[in-house]
């Protein structure tokens, strides 16, 4: 199996370029999945729901955060919503979702 890690993805550039390159990066080297690390994708700080989905679609097969992973507010309530959305292992049991 072939991965593909990117990241820091980091705000409005670093979205664009993943959108418009994501594709044939993956299929030039032949990736079987792509993990981004979205945690700045939203201008730097945190990842809104938004960013998530467009990262999502335009190939990565998760998402990773960090500790900017709730900076943005409305992903309380997404990240539990969306599996493909990996938080640090090292939070706490009780943060809301997947890791």
């Amino acid at each position: 199996m072939r991965l593909l890690f990117l990241g820091d993805v980091v705000g409005r550039s670093g979205r664009a370029a993943l959108t418009e390159r994501l594709a044939t990066l993956r299929a030039d080297l032949r990736a079987d999945f792509v993990i981004v690390n979205g945690e700045n994708a939203t201008a730097g700080a945190g990842l809104s729901p938004e960013h998530a989905l467009g990262l999502l679609k335009a190939g990565a097969d998760v998402v990773t955060l960090g500790d900017h992973a709730f900076d943005q507010r409305d992903m309380l309530s997404f990240i539990e919503r969306e599996p493909r959305l990996l938080r640090p292992l090292n939070y706490a049991k009780g943060a809301p979702g997947h890791g």
